[in-house]
């Protein structure tokens, strides 16, 4: 049975073209009404976004913000009303070598995906826990969970979407607001002349936004990283070895029976999904006591 968001509101930033529109648009046809949101300077590429959808028959409006401005978005909120969808999807590249990196790119990158989410996130936070419904979905990127050459600001960023994500997932389960991260792999302007006309085919951003679907969803997931694009998914999961005990030792033993036993240590056969931060410290102390 086809997913249905019929009588939900959903904000879509960074949809004026790319991954953010094709977002927009389904959502539209699943039903809810969308917000296009986009920077004033391209808030007539938002317009055109309505306008496919309401030829298509759906409902949406669209809004010029920039993520980082907080009175913006706490404006295009307001006009929005109640909000069930959020999908932080505003993003800049400044890539170069960390070496060539000046901090003000770094800076900027950080601001706009990793503040920008939050901004908007906090406009909407207080709203979805009074009416116990939301959905957000933050846009990680492999280059945050596995690193990229030239992206330190973007991975790093990006990575700190994935932290955010996974502790508003524990603060909001009582109040049913769920939160998930997106790693989309679609064709960009940069990667037009790298790759061949099939692979290029295959990235299209069409085929990311199924997942995106199906993370603000009634019954959707929580605390889930999907990858997706080529029409393909995974997830990814941040995950906790058993480990080994280094306890009685001298700690300068300690240290080499360490780098001794890595591929133990690392062994992924052993490795669980921690519910929450504070399980580290459980199966640390299990360890140590015995258990």
């Amino acid at each position: 049975m086809a997913i249905s968001l019929e009588r939900k509101t959903a904000i879509v930033t960074g949809a004026g073209g790319g991954l953010g529109r094709c977002h927009a648009l389904l959502l539209a046809r699943a039903g809810a009404r969308v917000i296009v949101n986009d920077i004033p300077q391209n808030l007539d590429h938002a317009q055109q976004v309505v306008e496919e959808i309401r030829a298509a028959g759906g409902q949406g409006e669209a809004f010029g913000a920039s993520v980082t401005d907080e009175a913006a978005v706490a404006e295009m909120v307001g006009k929005a009303g109640a909000v069930d969808i959020l999908v932080n999807n505003a993003g800049i590249l400044r890539d170069k070598s960390f070496s060539k990196m000046d901090l003000a790119d770094f800076r900027l990158v950080v601001d706009v995906h990793l503040m920008g989410s939050v901004i908007c996130t906090k406009a909407v936070w207080d709203g979805m826990r009074e009416r116990n419904y939301g959905r957000i979905v933050m846009t990680t990127s492999s280059s945050g969970l596995y690193g990229n050459f030239g992206q330190s600001n973007y991975g790093a960023a990006k990575m700190a979407l994935v932290g955010f994500m996974q502790t508003l997932a524990l603060e909001g389960a009582k109040n049913n607001v769920k939160v998930n991260c997106l790693a989309p792999t679609a064709r960009t302007a940069m990667t037009e002349n790298l790759l061949p006309p099939q692979a290029l085919e295959l990235l299209k951003p069409e085929f990311v936004s199924p997942a995106l679907l199906a993370l603000v969803a009634e019954n959707a997931p929580t605390r889930t990283i999907l990858a997706a694009g080529a029409q393909g998914v995974e997830a990814a999961q941040i995950t906790l070895t058993k480990g080994i005990a280094i306890k009685g030792m001298d700690d300068l033993d300690a240290a080499q029976v360490i780098l001794d036993r890595l591929a133990e240590i690392g062994d992924l056969a052993t490795a669980t999904v921690p519910a929450s931060g504070l399980e580290q410290g459980q199966v640390e102390l299990g360890k140590a006591l015995g258990a």
